[in-house]
């Protein structure tokens, strides 16, 4: 019977071994085995059941090719392209950089699953995303069990969109939408965070069967309607930006920390009946207008650019000139 010095090392005596007849009976009449034949012959049955059941297999890298790597199945030597690879394993750079990056791989333990087999042309191909993509389903779906409606956690961002931002909360990935972002009003989320910050988020809502997430960050921060009455008052001056402008007025965001926005009705623009909100006002113009209404319940606020200079606020105005 035929095996090598490593071979042998297994094989211990009484035990009952499969064999492969490499030959019926040479000149001597002595019939041929091989073990080794035999055990890739059962690894080869092992990797079609592998590739039938999908079920993933325990192994290492032994080796490498610019392609990919090379990975043990009892015998045999499957291979893991690179476009298979979990991304954090492909090599950096170029050269010898590259290689060492390969290197550095070789006896490093794998989870893969058999994605090809074909015998005839001894080609055996496994894929460690296919089965990475398993485990995070699973772990998936443990988190989303987990997960309560009002947790407060801590994640990343992993991705912006124009309706708002991606956060991975370990392992799922959650959206804020843009209205959830602040109670400052902003134009994209880019203003307030880049991918790879780390933010605190709140959990708004579950949907389990369609694994999403809702998360916000704003409620973390102090709701500035609920002590509207403390921070303005009627007949405040405050500094502003016009942000939009409407058939019946033209918005604008006052500048101070909670940069709420307030409506300067078209009434409110001008002494002079007003034709055109654009022949007042432009959006990004810089003005000094007056609060003239709060309504917290409504989350309204009144502005007004004609009331600025007006006689009915001129003693409030000077009281506070000469405070």
């Amino acid at each position: 019977m035929s095996y090598d010095s490593a071979t042998r090392a297994l094989l211990r005596e009484g035990e009952e071994i499969l064999v492969f007849i490499d030959n019926p009976e040479d000149n001597n009449g002595n019939i041929i085995l091989s073990y080794r034949r035999a055990a890739e012959e059962a690894d080869w049955q092992l990797a079609g059941d592998l590739l039938e059941s999908q079920e993933a297999i325990e192994t290492e890298i032994v080796g490498f090719n610019k392609g990919g790597v090379l990975v043990s199945v009892g015998q045999l030597r499957g291979f893991v392209p690179n476009s298979q690879l979990r991304r954090d394993r492909l090599p950096d750079g170029d050269g010898e950089n590259r290689q060492r990056s390969y290197q550095s791989l070789v006896g490093q333990p794998v989870l893969a699953k058999v994605i090809e087999v074909d015998r005839p042309r001894n080609r055996l191909i496994l894929s460690e995303q296919a089965a990475s993509r398993e485990i995070r389903q699973a772990r998936k779906g443990e988190l989303f069990a987990n997960l309560q409606e009002g947790a407060i956690l801590e994640g990343q961002v992993v991705n912006l969109a124009e309706f708002g931002i991606f956060v991975d909360i370990g392992g799922i990935e959650g959206l804020v939408h843009l209205s959830e972002m602040s109670w400052k009003r902003i134009q994209r989320p880019g203003d307030m965070v880049q991918k790879g910050d780390r933010v605190k988020v709140q959990i708004l809502s579950v949907d389990h069967e369609r694994q999403r997430v809702a998360l916000s960050m704003k409620r973390l921060e102090a709701d500035p309607w609920s002590r509207i009455d403390e921070l303005y008052r009627v007949g405040q001056l405050v500094e502003a930006e016009i942000t939009r402008l409407t058939k019946f007025g033209a918005f604008a965001r006052v500048y101070d920390d909670y940069q709420l926005e307030g409506l300067i009705h078209i009434s409110e623009l001008a002494e002079d009946r007003v034709e055109q909100v654009r022949d007042v006002v432009k959006p990004n113009d810089k003005i000094t207008v007056r609060i003239i209404r709060l309504d917290a319940k409504q989350r309204q606020v009144g502005l007004s650019l004609r009331q600025v200079a007006s006689d009915k606020y001129i003693e409030e105005d000077l009281a506070l000139m000469s405070g």
